[in-house]
Formats: C-alpha cells, structure tokens, sequence
C-alpha cells in the first residue's frame, strides 16, 4: 500500500471499535486512528485517544464532554460533542474510509455524510442500509464510493463473490448460529430474562445486537442488507442455522456451484479486509483447523417460534418505510427488554402492532425515514408502557 490509510471509526468503544482499534494496532504502517467517537463511554474513548492520538474524539453525550476534554487538553486531540460534530467530521478531506460501527439509526445520517463527502465506508452498522437502503446506495453509486460489509455474513458474500462480476448469482445463503435459545419453544422463552438471552453461543458482541441474535432480528436485519449490498431479490436470499459459525456465509450462483467463505468466528479479520480491499494483509489470528470441527451441522430457523426472522422478510417484501418502522421498534424493545420493562416474546408482538399502525410511505425521501423512525419509537414506547405486569413472562 502507498500510504498509511486514515480510518473513522463512528463507535469505537463498542464491541467492532475495539477490534477495529486491534486491527489498526497490528498494522500501524498501514492504518491510523483518525477519528475516534463514542456515545457516552466517556473512560474508554479517553484510553483509545491517550493510546491512538486521533486527531478528533468526539463524545456524543454532551454532558461528558467536559470531561473528555479536560482528560486530552495535553494531548493534541481535537475533543468535539454531539452527533452533528461527527456528521461534520467524517468529511475531513483526509479520511480515507470510515468505519460506520455506531449502532442503530443514529449511523445513517453520518454515513449520509460521508458518502457524500466521498469516503469509502466499511459497513458495520446493518440499519443503515436496512432503514434507507435505496437512498444509500444510490448516493453510493452517485459519489463513486465503495460500500465494504464488516458483518461477518456480508463480508462472506462480498468475499464469494471476488472474480464472479460477470457470473449471475441464483442465492445466497446467510448463516445463523441460532443465538442462545436455539431449539427452544414459546414456554421456554415465555420465562427467560435478559442475563439469558446475553449469553452468547459464539460471538462476543454487544448488547444490542446479542439480544438481537437471539430473537433472530440480527439474522432478518441482515437479510434486508444483503438485498442492498448485493442488488438481490427477496426470494434469492435464504437463512439456514449453522451452531459452530464456521461456514460465513454462502453464495450459490445458476449452474448450482455453491462458493462458502470459512474461519473461525473472529470480527477482525472482516474488519481487515474491509481495510485493505482488494488486498488480503497477513496477521497472527487464530487459524481455523478442520480436525477441531469434525460435525459442522444446518438446520431450518425456526420462524413460528423466532418470528423475527419472518417480520423482517415481510418487511423487505413490503418495502418502502416498512422496515424502518420495523428497525425503530426493534431498537425500542430491545432496550424495553434489557431495562426489564417487558418479556422477550412481547418483543415481536410491540413490533408487529407498530407495523400495523404506523403510517406506510412506498416511496420515503430522507426527511420521511427520519419521521418514520421518531413516530415509531414513541409509538412503542407508549406500547411498553401500557403492557400489562403478565408481559414481563418472568
């Protein structure tokens, strides 16, 4: 590579950030630290910039930011506040690709920003694409910048796809490792609570989309982002159960030759190589050995009991704002549920309810998903608010 390449990293304190932040460390004449944001883990973006020396941390939470900017006044690093200070920022005219790991909506409009502003994005941040996918890509198409997916099952798929532009595909086949109630049925989940749910088989992963993992919702926001990435039809995408994680993702192309991408479950390594597409870079991560894994097994999810994975599929068929309705309310009682305001099945009934309720636009601009996205979570937070005591299923 001729020059060090200048990362943002939107999120770094989160689960992808730190092992972005690992990536960059490994490689440290390949890669800088930029930009480093945080929402409000104030301690942890002190210690990055204090190792990185970003030129810009930046804290959402205003009301840490004078703490953050006493802690790096010797520094030399930029302290900035607030959401609009990143929007801003990721057009710096000399950042190279911006790591978008922020979770939820709150990463579309910066990665608006950036696309606009020219910067190759790696994709971490699924909602982004599941909430405004058209509007997206299309601005990625426009500005001439390459959308590169982190997701570890999107990142299989773009890696099958290497060398095949002018091969047809007929599917492709993400993964699932079932979550931690793989199996179970509607009385099991009736009773569990969130230390259960956060128990990942597989993945250390953050909160949000570790509850998401195991209602499936992870696994359907996926699909609505595979649709974008990939320019594919609902019915080209199919979702199979895989427990041990081996098996990424899979692409199957229409003479029925099936290409799978492999490795040990590992978020850096499709970090990496978003970093350094088209080249692939040698690290000391682990390597996976097939005699560790003699049975790699594949099932059906089970999508009466887990009826995430059917709701997003209804909602990228339906299309236009649905699955931002369907993305706000999933965020909403997410945190319904790891606050202990609501059970886990109520989960998909608030979701369902606001899916019915909400005002359906076929063809939003920007200005309707963001007033999708604001209508829906008041919505399911009144919603949570009137479930009965009986909805805690504890």
């Amino acid at each position: 590579m001729d020059k060090i390449k200048n990362i943002a990293i939107l999120g770094s304190t989160g689960s992808v950030g730190t092992q972005a932040l690992e990536v960059i460390g490994f490689n440290p004449g390949l890669f800088r630290a930029f930009l480093l944001t945080a929402h409000s883990n104030a301690d942890l973006l002190i210690a990055q910039a204090l190792q990185f020396n970003p030129v810009y941390a930046i804290i959402c939470d205003d009301s840490k930011y004078s703490y953050v900017k006493e802690a790096l006044v010797n520094t030399g690093v930029r302290v900035l506040s607030g959401i609009q200070a990143i929007t801003e920022t990721v057009t710096h005219p000399d950042i190279d690709i911006v790591l978008t790991a922020m979770v939820g909506f709150a990463g579309l409009e910066p990665t608006i920003a950036a696309i606009k502003a020219g910067k190759d994005i790696a994709l971490a941040n699924k909602e982004t694409l599941v909430v405004a996918g058209e509007l997206v890509t299309g601005l990625a198409e426009k500005h001439g910048v390459k959308i590169l997916p982190v997701d570890s099952e999107h990142s299989a798929i773009f890696q099958c796809l290497a060398g095949e532009a002018d091969n047809a595909i007929e599917k492709i086949i993400l993964t699932a490792s079932g979550g931690p109630f793989r199996g179970k049925d509607l009385e099991f989940l009736s009773h569990v609570v969130r230390e259960d749910a956060l128990k990942h088989p597989n993945w250390v992963m953050g909160a949000k989309i570790t509850i998401d993992s195991a209602t499936l919702m992870n696994k359907g926001l996926e699909v609505i982002e595979a649709k974008w990435l990939f320019g594919l039809e609902a019915e080209q995408i199919d979702v199979i159960v895989h427990p041990q994680s081996i098996v990424h993702s899979l692409v199957q192309f229409q003479d029925g030759s099936i290409k799978a991408q492999m490795g040990l479950p590992d978020m850096k390594l499709p970090i990496q190589y978003a970093f350094t597409y088209p080249k692939r870079v040698k690290n000391n991560f682990p390597r996976f050995n097939f005699t560790n894994y003699p049975n790699l097994s594949f099932e059906k999810p089970d999508i009466k009991t887990f009826r995430n994975l059917a709701i997003a599929f209804e909602a990228l068929n339906r299309g236009g704002n649905m699955p931002c309705i369907v993305n706000a309310a999933n965020e909403i009682v997410v945190k319904g549920f790891l606050d202990n305001n609501i059970g886990f099945l109520a989960m998909s009934d608030i979701i369902e309810t606001c899916m019915q309720k909400i005002s359906y636009k076929q063809q939003p601009q920007l200005a309707d998903y963001l007033n999708t996205d604001k209508e829906t979570r008041i919505f399911a937070q009144n919603l949570i608010k009137q479930m009965p005591l009986k909805a805690l299923q504890i």
